[in-house]
């Protein structure tokens, strides 16, 4: 198939984000969108996150805070979106510690419930 008619079926790709805590992750995705500006983080309802709501941070080895939902617990369900590379979403395995059995079974289970997805919108595409 064509690269084009695929980037027009699938519309955005969305990539799932896996690393160590503070290992740099968003300053690649940084450096792959060609940014420095910090992404906008949107919720599952495809909601904008306000700086009003939030309540956690993931700190970041750029220097940045980037702000995470409420609750104080970071959501994987996010979607992270530079400006300035509109065509990629980005989920981030913020907080994913080495033996940490809990976050490994969360990044299981949203791998495994957006393989099971139906449109091909919300399914990963890839996972780094």
């Amino acid at each position: 198939m064509d690269p084009s008619r695929i980037r027009e079926k699938i519309g955005r790709f969305r990539i799932l984000v896996i690393g160590r805590e503070n290992a740099g992750k968003t300053t690649i995705l940084e450096r792959v969108c060609n940014t420095r500006d910090n992404p906008e983080i949107y919720n599952s309802a495809g909601e904008k996150v306000g700086i009003t709501m939030l309540v956690s941070r993931c700190a970041l080895t750029s220097g940045h805070e980037l702000m995470y939902s409420q609750r104080g617990e970071h959501d994987i369900e996010n979607e992270m979106v530079f400006q300035s590379n509109p065509g990629f979403v980005f989920h981030d395995s913020c907080r994913f510690k080495t033996g940490s059995t809990s976050k490994f079974e969360m990044v299981k289970a949203f791998i495994a419930s957006r393989s099971k997805e139906t449109s091909i919108t919300k399914q990963l595409h890839a996972i780094w």
